[in-house]
């Protein structure tokens, strides 16, 4: 047919498109079908979720209820896990304060860097989330943003700590307990335990 091209690749790019969806727009879904965004969303985070391929260590890479059970018991559990964690920014993205778990992920790996990278490292957090006029800028007082930007100037593997360690409080009291009574949590719950009366 004139006007049409078909690519002979369209299966993997709806994959990848289906990807993309679930990772970027599942918060804006009607919640008729938000068990199957979620699936698609975990299906790109953990690559094997449905076929149950085994790694080397011969576990599967499967998402268990005891693991989102886990989750509920502290934000350091959930934070302490890699789907936990994004499940949560999805979540976060869907209040408008994903900026809180970016800021405290690139904390964690700003502490990770070696001593001669600690320069960039830190001009960029700041840039990013810590100046007045930062695109993502955290919910910090001025005090604590002025001291950070004195730190962050001189740079060591700690110039974030105090910063960090509020936005983790916030996360802690503010948004954590709604993530807990969310339908984002509970429906993903209800998903792992297909059994339970609902």
């Amino acid at each position: 047919m004139p006007g049409f091209f078909f690519s002979h690749n369209m299966t993997e790019l709806n994959g990848k498109e289906d990807c993309k969806l679930a990772e970027g727009k599942i918060h804006k879904k009607k919640q008729k079908s938000f068990g199957a965004d979620l699936k698609n969303y975990l299906k790109c985070m953990v690559p094997h979720i449905e076929s149950g391929i085994k790694t080397s260590n011969t576990r599967n890479v499967l998402l268990s209820t005891e693991e989102v059970i886990q989750w509920s018991q502290s934000l350091e559990k959930l934070l302490a896990s890699q789907s936990g964690q994004g499940i949560f920014r999805e979540f976060l993205k869907s209040e408008f304060s994903e900026e809180n778990i970016e800021f405290w992920l690139a904390c964690e790996d700003y502490k990770k860097t070696k001593s001669d990278h600690l320069q960039g490292k830190a001009e960029r957090i700041y840039e990013e989330f810590v100046q007045s006029d930062a695109i993502k800028q955290i919910n910090i007082d001025y005090q604590m943003r002025e001291a950070t930007a004195k730190k962050a100037q001189d740079p060591t593997p700690t110039s974030f700590d105090e910063a960090q360690k509020t936005v983790y409080t916030l996360m802690e009291r503010d948004s954590y307990p709604r993530f807990l009574k969310s339908k984002t949590y509970l429906n993903l719950l209800n998903q792992l335990q297909p059994n339970t009366s609902k």
